[in-house]
């Protein structure tokens, strides 16, 4: 298939339209999955943040007694507390006092708390104290706050009040982003490393299953490049053979009327051979076309083996083949079916099992059931086929060698009807066959019992197509 220009580019192309879509599906989930994560994580980082400012803002403002003060009991609180003079600059910070128990959450390094009063202006600090944030008072709830090198920090504005209500100041409780942005980071790493290695399986599995895809389809294309060259063959024979004839009449000056009679029995001939070949084409294109459509009635396979049986008696003396058929089964066995190829289907078994059979030898059709199907078997004591031919008889054009027949053979489209209307009907066809003894064919076909009086001859017709054979 790769040796195939339009195959290779077409998988090609396959592959890469499978790798694209399952790249985007793959990306919107990598994307879907980390905003889900981030998502989740800021709402924890919001219930922790949020959590701690109001344990501290509940602890100190019933401390506090006059705006823009600090009480000294806030320094028991928080004892790290730096006051501000004229502004952040002034700022120390003060390591606590290890021998001191502290409140944990000022003593980390994540976590910073400033007060302002109530005109914006910063009083003091506690905790982890950022440099290079900004100084500036907003009075927004929530806000992500970057300092001079770049580093992210949440934080919460709240009010605070005195003990007798008035307005005192605001009080920060922020928080540090680094360790949420290290694991985002290592979150977005993990989905695109995974993201490529995942890029790169979905590739070769596209490659091998675009590969597996067109597979049947290629199967196909060469069935049908072999059948339209086989066709083609066989078409051409008896064309050219017309056509010779014919200008071997015109090259002769004076023809008479024996010469005339020969010359149009030969283009008789080969146009019954044209008419065959084109009528076994239409048929496996009607089979192909309408296999799933397929016109059934209730046909009684009794009925058609006895036609058959008579209908090729003839044939067969003629041939000095003895055809006799062994039925089985004691009331009529019905099928639902097409009659026309169920009786094409049979045919073309006999014909061919009265054509490889040497004189003096016999051709049998037997008819009988088991639980589910009908079972029907066509055996000859004929020439036979070899075992590495048993896979192929049922190709389309294909014949095995010239020495299994007697006579010239057909075009080879016979059996691969019968395979075709086999499978029409959801049967099933077998083939035992060894060289120099005989063959048998075996053929199930799912049957459904009628009332006897329900049951009519369908098959008083005869197919003259056969007749010309005999």
């Amino acid at each position: 298939m790769n040796q195939n220009k339009l195959f290779r580019l077409t998988r090609i192309r396959l592959a890469l339209y499978y790798a694209i879509v399952m790249g985007l599906i793959l990306s919107l989930c990598a994307f879907g999955f980390y905003r889900a994560v981030f998502h989740a994580h800021v709402v924890a980082l919001d219930s922790e943040i949020e959590s701690v400012a109001g344990t501290l803002h509940d602890s100190i403002e019933l401390k506090l007694q006059s705006p823009g003060r600090l009480e000294p009991l806030a320094h028991q609180l928080f004892p790290n507390l730096d006051n501000c003079g004229t502004g952040a600059s002034n700022c120390i910070q003060q390591q606590p006092d290890s021998k001191r128990h502290l409140l944990g959450i000022v003593t980390k390094t994540s976590y910073y708390i400033r007060f302002f009063d109530i005109y914006g202006k910063l009083i003091a600090n506690a905790g982890y104290y950022p440099k290079g944030l900004p100084d500036l008072f907003n009075q927004k709830t929530w806000q992500f706050l970057k300092d001079n090198k770049g580093k992210d920090y949440h934080q919460i504005t709240l009010e605070l009040h005195t003990q007798n209500y008035q307005h005192w100041g605001y009080m920060q409780v922020g928080r540090s982003l680094q360790e949420f942005n290290h694991y985002l980071d290592s979150v977005k790493l993990v989905l695109v490393l995974g993201l490529l290695v995942a890029m790169g399986m979905i590739a070769g599995a596209s490659w091998w299953l675009s590969g597996l895809a067109m597979q049947p389809i290629y199967q196909s294309y060469r069935q049908i490049q072999q059948f339209t060259a086989d066709a083609a063959h066989e078409l051409r024979t008896p064309l050219a053979a017309t056509g010779a004839t014919v200008e071997s009449a015109l090259l002769m000056p004076q023809i008479d009327s024996e010469e005339t009679r020969d010359i149009l029995q030969t283009i008789q001939r080969q146009n019954q051979r044209l008419t065959a070949l084109v009528v076994d084409l239409l048929m496996l294109a009607r089979i192909d076309r309408q296999a799933q459509k397929l016109q059934c009635e209730i046909c009684c396979l009794n009925d058609i083996v006895s036609d058959l049986v008579e209908e090729f008696e003839a044939m067969a003396t003629a041939a000095g083949v003895k055809l006799t058929s062994l039925i089985q089964v004691h009331q009529p066995l019905n099928i639902i079916g097409n009659a026309d190829q169920l009786y094409r289907l049979f045919s073309n078994l006999i014909v061919n099992a009265i054509q490889y059979t040497p004189r003096g030898g016999e051709v049998t059709v037997f008819l009988d059931r088991n639980d589910y199907n009908a079972v029907i078997k066509v055996q000859d004591t004929g020439i036979g086929i070899p075992k590495h031919e048993l896979n192929r008889i049922f190709d389309r054009f294909y014949r095995v060698s010239s020495d299994r027949s007697r006579s010239s053979g057909g075009s080879g489209l016979g059996l691969a009807i019968v395979q075709a209307i086999v499978q029409s009907h959801h049967g099933s066809i077998d083939v035992q066959s060894e060289f120099g003894k005989g063959s048998t064919f075996t053929i199930k076909l799912p049957f459904d019992i009628r009332p006897l009086n329900s049951v009519r001859s369908i098959y008083p017709f005869k197919m003259l197509y056969y007749r010309s054979h005999q």
